[in-house]
């Protein structure tokens, strides 16, 4: 009668031990934790949205835009705390550093300007001025360009050598996520208000295609060069899309969690990181086919924004100031580390 009881009470113990180390995700699909919370990083007395960021990977710092705030941070990661917080800017929404220049590039919404700082003290080095609601930044290195979404619908060009604007890529709405595709001269935009994504030639500045889309809310963006698609995830309705670069048709969807801002690959772990503003991040298999959910992770609702760094490893949060709790960078480290 021991042995039977003990027995029963070994193999109880496997049992709860493989629930334990089983997927906190709903769809249960793996037993792996794709991300592990490391690090919340208090950004201090920020008050309001917090929009896109940019990390310095010699410094091992993160640059945070607070529009709310009208400031950007600097994060130092290796100490986990704000070093520096550059103030007086106009509702920063966009942030890029560029190694090249050694030089940080902010996009104002509230006055439309590029205003660039030395990355070695964060002293104001020049200004661009654009139209209006200037946004998201890319870095062309090979073009030493910077590529800006601004206004009611256009991409400029900012040389980075001499600081000044270099052209202008128009589009019919204002332009929400855009990437460049590292292969070709393409820049693929969202256009949400006009309802499609749009393909520029960012040599020439002038349009190759547009597709209309499916589905409303088209702000979110990545690329996936291996399979040769274009992700973008929607709010009306909550889905996770699949387009083919080549031609603009629907390769692959499902649903995911609502208010989304941002959307990474991690191509080495062949894994989707999507941040929402309902209150989670939505981890998918970008391997298999509908794109399997692997986690699903409760944040806090509003916290639409994030940043995945592969050389580090890490993706970041931006979690706005809610009642008594100040606003934050949330470090979740992936699973393997």
């Amino acid at each position: 009668m021991t042995s039977k009881v003990g027995t029963l009470a070994a193999v109880l113990s496997v049992l709860f031990l493989a629930l334990a180390l089983g997927s906190r995700g709903s769809a249960g699909e793996t037993t792996e934790q794709t991300l592990r919370l490391e690090a919340r990083i208090a950004l201090g007395d920020v008050a309001g949205r917090i929009d896109h960021m940019a990390v310095d990977l010699a410094r091992k710092r993160l640059f945070v835009a607070e529009l709310g705030n009208n400031s950007v941070s600097v994060v130092d990661l290796a100490a986990r705390k704000v070093m520096h917080r550059m103030t007086g800017l106009k509702e920063p929404q966009g942030v890029a550093y560029a190694p090249a220049t050694d030089t940080l590039y902010v996009a104002n919404r509230g006055d439309g300007s590029v205003r660039m700082f030395r990355g070695t003290d964060y002293a104001p080095a020049a200004r661009v001025e654009l139209d209006s609601d200037a946004d998201n930044i890319r870095v062309d290195g090979a073009a030493n360009r910077i590529i800006v979404g601004y206004g009611g619908g256009g991409l400029a060009a900012i040389d980075m050598a001499s600081n000044a604007k270099a052209g202008t890529m128009p589009l019919k709405g204002h332009p929400e996520s855009f990437q460049l595709d590292p292969a070709t001269s393409d820049v693929f935009v969202n256009l949400p208000d006009d309802r499609a994504i749009v393909v520029l030639d960012r040599l020439t500045g002038q349009q190759r295609t547009r597709w209309p889309m499916p589905y409303g809310g088209n702000f979110a963006m990545a690329l996936d060069n291996e399979t040769q698609r274009v992700l973008t995830v929607f709010r009306q309705p909550a889905k996770l899309v699949a387009f083919s670069k080549g031609n603009g048709s629907v390769a692959d969807q499902v649903a995911t969690c609502g208010d989304v801002d941002d959307l990474f690959l991690d191509a080495k772990r062949r894994r989707i990181y999507i941040s929402c503003g309902e209150g989670f991040i939505d981890v998918r298999d970008a391997g298999k086919a509908a794109y399997p959910q692997l986690e699903r992770i409760a944040t806090v609702a509003g916290a639409r924004t994030s940043l995945f760094v592969p050389e580090l490893d890490r993706l970041f949060l931006a979690v706005r100031a809610q009642g008594s709790a100040p606003a934050a960078i949330w470090v979740f480290v992936t699973g393997d580390h």
